[in-house]
C-alpha cells in the first residue's frame, strides 16, 4: 500500500532567482502603459513645437530680410531699395507671433481630444494603483 501513495514536493524560487524570473518576463511583456505615455509625450510635442517652429522661420525671415536691407541702405547706398526691403523683412517678424497663436490653437483643436483621453486613462490608471498599493498595506479589519 506504501507503493500507492502519492507524494508531492513544492520548491520555491529563492529570492535571487525570483528577480531574475521578473527581469526577463519584464522584457518581453508589452506594457500599455508605456505606449501610451510615449503617445501623450509625442501628441503634446507637436502641439507645442510646430506652432514654435514655424515662428522661428517667419522671424528668421524677416530679421535677416531686415538687416539686408539695412546693409542696402548703409553700406550700398541704396536707399529706396533698402527701405523698401526692411519694410518687407519686418512683416514676417510682425506676423510671426500671431502666426504661433494660430497654429497653436489648431494644434491643440486637433490633439486635444487624444491628448485629453490618454492623459485621463494614465492618471485614472496611476490611480487605481495607488489603490491597490494603500489595500495591500493596510490590513483589513475582520
Amino acid at each position: 500500500m506504501s507503493k500507492d501513495k502519492f507524494r508531492y514536493s513544492y520548491a520555491a524560487p529563492t529570492q535571487e532567482e525570483r528577480r531574475e524570473i521578473e527581469s526577463i518576463r519584464a522584457r518581453y511583456r508589452t506594457d500599455a502603459h508605456a505606449e501610451d505615455l510615449a503617445r501623450l509625450r509625442l501628441l503634446d510635442g507637436r502641439v507645442r513645437r510646430i506652432p514654435m517652429l514655424w515662428a522661428l522661420l517667419l522671424g528668421i525671415v524677416g530679421v535677416l530680410l531686415f538687416g539686408l536691407g539695412m546693409a542696402m541702405v548703409l553700406e550700398w547706398e541704396q536707399l529706396a531699395g533698402g527701405i523698401a526691403v526692411s519694410a518687407a523683412g519686418i512683416l514676417p517678424m510682425a506676423f510671426a507671433a500671431p502666426v504661433h497663436a494660430l497654429a497653436a490653437a489648431r494644434a491643440k483643436k486637433k490633439y486635444g481630444a487624444e491628448i485629453l483621453r490618454l492623459s485621463d486613462a494614465l492618471l485614472d490608471e496611476a490611480d487605481r494603483q495607488d489603490a491597490d498599493e494603500t489595500s495591500k498595506e493596510t490590513p483589513s479589519a475582520r
